[in-house]
């Protein structure tokens, strides 16, 4: 598209000369190395929640894997816990507790967890690291972008690619195995009898992971992810922010280590740009707040570095408020935060108690419906009931059964006592009888599970008896 450059003198516009883009071409971003506090700081978060996601599904916890979401049975086992489908209530719970801890620790120290903990930054600084490993420093892989393809440039970035497709399968290999047992899932892979769609999923989340991570980077944090967006809702003038501090280091520019800057008018920002060249996003912390800015922090790593070269003071980028940037008092609780704490705290209590309460066995009692009654040769009346129990628990128990609301009423059964293995379905069908004069049409029946293990564990399941 061509677009004038804008008006003549007299008013007339200038014919354009030059073809114009309203869309900047994307420029790779070369991350610099760079050692510090932070930097540590970050490996560590890495390689913690790494080793969280690729070790879980190999743990085994009562000769079952410890954590296995199993959708088909739909029951979910974390350790010592088994979850079902009426226990959905507690997967709500959890979300409302990371939602609202997210707008907690924004309030308090802005996007710790875009700078620390979030997968695309996990999963970007390891393909970082590869990429450096076979394609060298930052100086190197902008020489080796910029140059001809050659045999050399090939072999690096087919190694690059192979090692990164590599990591990307045992990713999305690990992400399955949360879904699907990882014996199982392995077995089947060596064996090439992978089901289709543990197959999908697993090529699935791997390309996500290889083109997330190895291509689009840092375009996910600016232009995809939403909180960048409205991040600014949870910021005040009291919230940690990674800022440049521009009354110390303005006006910026070049000097001898040994001159006295002050006297040229200088602030002590040497203008070397080392806090652009470490930033993922590729922006400049010099111009302000943001919302490009992730808050991993390599800026002040690279900033302290040098600051401790030419023997000026560090912070000149730093952690701070907006408010202690103009000198005014800052305060880290205040009415937000103690909001966000007093919800999270109540909501945590709440949620654990109902957990605590939970009843580890649940019955369903279904009527059959293929005949209303039957009237039996010893003057009773008899109705037909398929009966479930459910055991949550991951041991077995021994659970015994009987009836209440109709005098005389019984269970007709072989036996009235069954042992139902941990986050086992058992059904049974059994008849319940009881005396025709005792009942008249319709009325309720309550059947009565106890725990034989530990009687005060008893659950009570009302159904309908019918008679003439």
């Amino acid at each position: 598209m061509n677009a004038a450059r804008g008006p003549a003198p007299g008013g007339l516009p200038v014919p354009p000369d030059e073809p114009a883009s309203f869309y900047a071409k994307h420029v790779k971003i070369h991350p610099r190395e760079i050692s510090g506090r932070f930097d540590r700081l970050r490996r560590f978060a890495v390689f913690g929640l790494l080793a969280l996601f690729y070790l879980v599904p190999w743990l085994r916890w009562d000769g079952r894997q410890a954590v296995l979401f199993d959708l088909p049975a739909r029951k979910f086992w974390i350790f010592g816990l088994v979850l079902w489908p009426q226990d959905f209530i507690f997967l709500t719970w959890i979300l409302v507790l990371l939602g609202l801890s997210l707008f907690f620790f924004t309030a308090i120290a802005g996007r710790l967890w875009c700078g620390f903990a979030c997968p695309q930054t996990v999963w970007t600084e390891v393909f970082v690291w590869i990429e450096r490993f076979v394609e060298g420093d930052r100086a190197k892989r902008i020489k080796l972008d910029r140059a001809p393809w050659s045999a050399a440039k090939l072999a690096r970035r087919t190694t690059k690619h192979a090692l990164w497709v590599g990591f990307a399968l045992w990713t999305g290999l690990s992400f399955v195995g949360f879904f699907v047992p990882m014996p199982m899932l392995t077995q089947d892979l060596l064996s090439q009898s992978m089901g289709g769609w543990a197959l999908f999923w697993t090529l699935f989340y791997s390309a996500a992971t290889y083109f997330n991570a190895g291509y689009l980077r840092e375009q996910v944090c600016k232009y995809m992810c939403p909180y960048a967006r409205f991040q600014s809702a949870m910021f005040d003038r009291d919230t940690l922010i990674i800022t440049y501090d521009t009354n110390r280091g303005e006006p910026r520019g070049a000097r001898a280590r040994n001159a006295d800057y002050h006297a040229k008018g200088l602030g002590d920002c040497v203008d070397c740009t080392v806090c652009v060249q470490v930033c993922p996003t590729g922006i400049d912390i010099r111009q302000g707040l943001q919302y490009e800015c992730i808050a991993c922090a390599a800026c002040i790593d690279a900033c302290d570095g040098v600051m401790d070269k030419v023997g000026y003071p560090r912070g000149l980028i730093r952690y701070t408020t907006q408010n202690a940037l103009e000198g005014k008092p800052s305060r880290t609780f205040r009415p937000r935060t103690f909001v966000y704490a007093a919800l999270l705290g109540l909501i945590f209590l709440a949620g654990f108690a109902g957990l605590m309460a939970r009843k580890t066995v649940a019955l369903d009692v279904i009527r059959d419906r293929n005949a209303l009654y039957q009237e039996t040769g010893d003057d009773e009346i008899e109705n037909v009931y398929n009966v479930k129990i459910l055991n949550k628990d991951s041991a077995a128990h021994t659970y015994r059964l009987s009836v209440e609301g109709i005098a005389g009423a019984k269970i007709e059964a072989e036996r009235h006592t069954w042992r139902v293995d941990g986050g086992e379905v058992y059904s049974v069908p059994l008849r319940v009888e009881a005396p025709a004069g005792a009942v008249r049409g319709g009325h309720d029946i309550f059947f009565v599970l106890t725990d034989a293990d530990g009687p005060s564990r008893r659950v009570v399941e009302k159904a309908r008896f019918i008679a003439p």
